[in-house]
């Protein structure tokens, strides 16, 4: 038989109900007396399963229905309607023993609230609040302290660490209690590159070691390529694409990448798609994707080629053919 999903999300919906008024004076002074609403459809019939030790990313635009979401499966919000299950659990019921297996990080999430205390003294809280055993707790510390190299700080007061100390340690710290779920909103958000590489380099090392599930929003295609083999692209509250990575290409691109090199004097391949890039002799192409066949054949057996390969365009110019395709789908039925 097999195992339930980690997270099962069946036909969940989310509407606010937000007060609207006109300018104005006048409006104002009415809006103390009688105030008008409109209904705001933040997440419509969404449906999605992820399965046990899987990292999934969760992608939109601003507004696209990304962190209401997140927060139902944490338990912050009670949805308008739908069915929702975290390892058999209802989030916002809120048991004590939903909320010791998950975590939501939301930023980059720095340690800082009490700055008089050491960094081990932070995690000895968290250990009593979450009610973590000794043995526990001393395995899952040196665990994190390994990934996140925090031996060197457990001993210094939180105020005198640097920004990427607070961070690393404030990553440590909400991951102490080995939460088996993940949900991730903007984890390397305002992050240098460095810093951005280390936390996405954690979360797979993490998510590899414990089997902890995660399920990841980010602007940041860097985040999404290195972590994210599956995508759930959600649009105006609504699932657009649900699929591998590598599939998106072909479901909102066009087109695809031609990279040659020639050894020909003087070569011309401007008339086998449109000129991206050239530098000297190595030409990129965009060329129609299903043209690819024919094109590549045409190549080489037009000119003496050192080199050639396909791509697909990148992840982050895929997401903007993504979303201006949906935008333009929308105003069509508009």
């Amino acid at each position: 038989m097999e195992s339930p999903p980690a997270v099962a999300v069946e036909d969940l919906s989310m509407t606010y109900r937000v007060p609207v008024r006109d300018a104005g004076l006048v409006a104002a002074a009415r809006a103390l007396v009688r105030r008008n609403y409109r209904d705001v459809h933040a997440v419509q019939n969404v449906t999605f399963h992820i399965e046990t030790g899987h990292v999934v990313g969760f992608l939109g635009r601003n507004g696209a229905g990304k962190t209401t979401t997140m927060k139902i499966l944490a338990g912050i919000l009670h949805p308008t309607s739908g069915r929702v299950r975290v390892f058999g659990e209802t989030p916002w019921r809120r048991h004590n023993h939903y909320l010791r297996q998950i975590a939501l990080i939301r930023g980059s999430q720095p340690i800082g609230d009490a700055p008089e205390l050491t960094v081990l003294d932070s995690f000895r809280y968290q250990q009593v609040l979450y009610d973590v055993a000794e043995s526990e707790f001393e395995h899952n510390l040196a665990e994190l302290s390994e990934l996140l190299d925090l031996d060197s700080i457990l001993q210094r007061q939180v105020r005198a660490l640097s920004l990427g100390e607070r961070m690393r340690a404030g990553l440590a710290l909400a991951l102490v209690y080995r939460p088996r779920i993940l949900f991730l909103d903007e984890p390397t958000i305002g992050l240098d590159i460095s810093a951005a590489k280390l936390v996405r380099t954690f979360i797979a090392e993490y998510s590899a070691q414990t089997g902890a599930t995660v399920l990841l929003t980010s602007h940041s295609m860097a985040d999404v390529e290195s972590l994210c083999p599956r995508l759930i692209l959600i649009d105006d509250g609504a699932i657009a694409f649900d699929g591998r990575r590598d599939e998106l290409s072909s479901v909102f691109s066009p087109t695809k990448l031609i990279r040659v090199a020639v050894t020909d004097d003087d070569p011309d391949l401007a008339q086998h798609g449109d000129v991206l890039q050239r530098d000297g002799n190595q030409w990129l192409l965009r060329v129609d994707r299903d043209a690819v066949p024919a094109t590549t054949a045409r190549i080489l057996s037009s000119f003496a080629v050192a080199d050639l390969s396909v791509e697909e365009p990148s992840l982050e110019n895929v997401m903007d053919q993504a979303y201006r395709h949906l935008r333009s789908a929308k105003d069509a039925t508009s």
